[in-house]
Order: C-alpha cells, then structure tokens, then sequence
C-alpha cells in the first residue's frame, strides 16, 4: 500500500505563528511533494494571543471541516485557545466529516472532546509551524507522521530504566497533561476503561506533574487504565527549595503510589522528534522491563492499492 496525497488545510484554532515565515515556507514544502494545501490562517488576522477572534477561528475549523478536497486538517500551533472554542463546535458535525484532525498540546482539548462527544479518532501529531515549515524539519517527526497516515498499523517504541514488565491491550489515548486536566468534570472527558494513556507537559515543575497525576487518580481515572505512558517533560527549573526534590523523585514516587504501571521514553511532547499517535486507537503495549513497543491499529488512514 502508498499513501494517496492528501489535501491539507491549515487552521489557528489556538495562538498565531510566532514565525509567519514558517507558513509560506511550510506550503511550499508540501507542494514540492504534490500535496495542496489550504490555508484558512491568516496572520493579520491575529487577535491579542489568539490567530483570530474566537469566531473567526471557529469559522476556520468548520471551514477546513466543510472542504471536500481537504483529507487532513492540522492546526498551525497550539499554545492556548482550542478551550474557548469546545461549547460551539458540533463534534458529530466534525467526526462526520471524515477529516484527521492532526496537533498536539493545546489541540489535546480537541481530541478529548471529539472523542467523548462522537467517538471519533484524531492524531495527535505534527504541528505546521513547529514541524512541518520548521527551518530545518525533523525528518523522523516527519517520516512517522506519513507512515502513520499510510496505516493500516503503527508502531511506536521507547525504552525507560526500570520501566514494568507487561502485556497490555487497551485503547490509546493522551496528550498535554494539563489540558486533559482542564476538562476533568467536564463533557468533553471521555470515559475510557482499560486505556492505555500517554501523557506529556512542558514548564511544568515535577510537583505540578505529580499533583495532576495524583488528581487523576483521586478521580478513578488511573484505576480504569492498563498502562501510563509518560512522554517529554522538559523546561521546568528547579529550585533551592525543592531539596533534592527532581523528576526523578517524584517518579519513583507515583509509580509506587498510582495503581497503573507507568512507563518512560515515549518521544512525544514539545520536542523536535517526536512521533505521531492516533487518539482512540487500539493499542498493543508489550515491555521487556526496559524497551517497549506499542503496536497500533483500528484508526482512520490514508491509503491507495
């Protein structure tokens, strides 16, 4: 199988580029490779942090959505916005659609909601301005994300000291830690029992990040899971007060405290490399007590015989 040569639309449904250079340079990228690209961004049309007002990025997405010649919508950036816009976005009008809907970060808010609103699958992926118009793209970042796309399986692999032996089935599911936090008691939670969870977070102290995994466990969600994958978690600083108190610490700290096993070395995160993961698909995580790989299938791709 080959992956046919989707069309993609470009959409700010969070923050605006914080380089518009990487735009135009991200387009031509794709229309070197014979890909059309629709771009419902536009720069001017920035609002405070924002890519736009919230209608107007609304009016992007449904756009994007509405566009019969458009297979893949990705996000231009994340950052913030995607949660003012969850009360007005029809989900089922979205899942119907039959786009892949592709970013990570601020997007997680989108993925949680499509798939507790309409049980719909997205990517948890590429970002435009950060990946694909980057200077100088991540060629692995890149790679996976179109062999994802191309399916019908995908396989991701990591390896972590003292990750837990295992074999586990369960459906994938995960983003930003603290934007799935965010709609914790919200509709836009899904239930999801016997999950396999991947998780990620940038600038957040490893206290925050125990705090909020402690919080999800308060709330059941842990107990209902097979397995947590943890992904990046950079850019924090620690501090004089912390004590010896580091990542490390408080890792060994939940994995014997949360009723999961947890394992490290998935790249994904606000990372140059990184891979792509289906939110929603079934998912086959098997770890020797170091490396671990964790076989997809059963999400929306892009194929021609």
């Amino acid at each position: 199988m080959t992956i046919q040569k989707p069309g993609i639309a470009l959409i700010a449904p969070g923050s605006y580029a914080p380089e518009p250079e990487a735009i135009p340079r991200g387009i031509a990228r794709l229309e070197a490779q014979g890909i059309l690209v629709h771009n419902y961004y536009k720069h001017e049309e920035r609002h405070q942090r924002f890519g736009a007002t919230d209608t107007e990025r609304l009016a992007q997405l449904e756009a994007a959505a509405a566009d019969p010649d458009v297979q893949v919508v990705m996000a231009i950036r994340g950052a913030y916005g995607m949660t003012r816009l969850l009360p007005h976005i029809d989900f089922e009008r979205m899942a119907a659609s039959g786009k892949i809907f592709v970013g990570y970060s601020d997007v997680t808010a989108f993925h949680m909601a499509l798939y507790a609103r309409a049980g719909a699958i997205s990517y948890a992926g590429p970002m435009f301005t950060a990946d694909v118009g980057a200077a100088e793209p991540n060629a692995f970042t890149l790679d996976d994300f179109w062999h994802c796309l191309a399916g019908p399986t995908h396989t991701i692999s990591g390896h972590g000291a003292a990750n837990p032996r295992l074999d586990v089935t369960g459906t994938v599911w995960g983003g930003n830690l603290a934007m799935i936090m965010s709609l914790m008691g919200t509709p836009y939670f899904p239930r999801i029992d016997g999950g396999i969870l991947f998780l990620e977070d940038i600038a957040e102290h490893p206290f925050r990040v125990e705090r909020m995994l402690l919080q999800l466990m308060h709330a059941g969600v842990l107990e209902r899971q097979r397995a947590v994958v943890l992904g990046d978690f950079s850019g924090y600083r620690l501090g004089v007060n912390d004590n010896g108190y580091n990542f490390d610490e408080m890792l060994a700290y939940v994995r014997a405290t949360l009723p999961v096993p947890v394992l490290t070395g998935l790249e994904f995160g606000h990372i140059a490399r990184h891979v792509t993961i289906p939110f929603g698909a079934q998912g086959h995580l098997q770890c020797d007590g170091e490396r671990w790989s964790l076989a997809l299938s059963s999400y929306p791709t892009l194929r021609t015989a």
